[in-house]
């Protein structure tokens, strides 16, 4: 039997959240836009797998829309602001973008191409820790500033940003200038499971929510939209998910996805607490074995599930594929990487090549035990001591 140390990349599906899709594959199948009854049932359980999404963000129903993934989720929140900005005559040049220098490919990609159309973009700097200095904003934020893009824990170290301290800033402004802008949005794809969600405690105004991320199924994810941010579409077509995401809705996926977050919501705590013990275990006795291994991101500050190494004179990738010969499955960086090689989380926060060269990443999850650690430890002093 394999150990599975890749949570972070994706989760098997949970056994429940199949049972809640069957019956909408082959026999309450209907198109939630045909007015027929089996249509009628369709529509019935998306509003009520809408229903679930926003009571776990503490929203309304219409704030929540059903997309195919963080990815879609992600590059919604940004080109969706900015299709309504345009429309009302903005030029990319009048507008100003922030993020961080360690965020997911699939939000950093987006504000490359921004800039090539000719928007502004700062990216903050990360501490050594991969946390960002929330009063740094200070400095960065101005008039023209239409959003803030920040992963809420990061896919490669875990580290939790201060989301609270980034919205007091954002709000200070605002209420000094006057103005609605800018936005907050946070990609909680790996932070879902395990942080507060709560959007009226958090002050954000757009989240992204991916299920696979969740013990649910791949291909469905949602976007939280804060009522007063206008968004126009990406995605045109038939008008579904209020007009805001055309295509017919995958009810067996939306239905999962509904399944997987009442589950979420049931082991959170329970579950946190069981993995910061193995975690910090693993913490604690991995430099007796290896004194010179170094830790990446914040000891404490980070997700419960997430171990993130590197071991100095070994190559990552290499040490992935001989802990895969050993039966156990691991990364040495984010899944969506360029593939070069290295982790460009951890040559950020330690502007040191070969460390980010020798970066394994380990992300437990519902099924990881503490033998499961031990083998790994047992693992790595058997390759790494030899």
């Amino acid at each position: 039997m394999k150990i599975y140390l890749d949570n972070a990349a994706t989760t098997p599906t949970n056994k429940e959240v199949i049972r809640a899709m069957n019956p909408y594959w082959n026999k309450n199948f209907g198109n939630p836009s045909s007015i027929h009854s089996l249509g009628v049932s369709a529509k019935v359980a998306i509003q009520k797998s809408k229903k679930v999404l926003a009571d776990f963000l503490n929203a309304h129903d219409r704030e929540i829309v059903f997309t195919s993934g963080g990815t879609e989720s992600n590059n919604f929140a940004i080109f969706g602001l900015i299709n309504a900005l345009r429309k009302e005559g903005k030029k990319y040049s009048d507008m100003h973008f922030i993020t961080t220098d360690i965020e997911h490919s699939s939000i950093s990609e987006c504000f490359k191409e921004l800039e090539s159309r000719g928007a502004k973009v700062d990216y903050m700097k990360v501490d050594e820790f991969g946390i960002i200095n929330s009063k740094d904003l200070r400095n960065l934020i101005r008039i023209e500033t239409i959003l803030i893009s920040i992963c809420y824990a990061n896919s490669e170290i875990g580290v939790i940003q201060p989301i609270r301290n980034i919205i007091k800033e954002i709000r200070h402004f605002k209420k000094e200038n006057r103005c609605k802008t800018p936005y907050l949005h946070i990609d909680a794809s790996q932070a879902a499971l395990y942080l507060n969600m709560n959007v009226e405690e958090l002050g954000v105004d757009l989240v992204t929510l991916d299920a696979q991320k969740m013990y649910g199924p791949k291909g469905i994810g949602a976007l939280y939209i804060r009522d007063d941010v206008s968004m126009d579409p990406i995605i045109f077509g038939g008008g579904q998910e209020g007009g805001k995401r055309s295509g017919t809705e995958n009810v067996p996926l939306v239905v999962g996805f509904a399944k997987t977050i009442e589950l979420a919501n049931k082991n959170r705590e329970k579950e946190n607490k069981r993995l910061t013990i193995i975690r910090d275990y693993f913490f604690q006795e991995i430099v007796k074995i290896i004194p010179e291994v170094l830790i990446n991101g914040h000891r404490k500050e980070r997700l419960p599930n997430n171990i993130n190494i590197s071991i100095p004179g070994y190559d990552g990738e290499m040490l992935v594929l001989r802990f895969d010969e050993k039966g156990i499955i691991c990364s040495s960086s984010s899944a969506c990487a360029s593939g070069n090689g290295e982790s460009e989380v951890v040559k950020k926060i330690s502007n040191d090549i070969e460390r980010a060269k020798s970066t394994l990443r380990f992300t437990m999850g519902k099924d990881t035990k503490f033998s499961d650690i031990n083998k790994l430890l047992n693992t790595i002093k058997k390759i790494c001591q030899n």
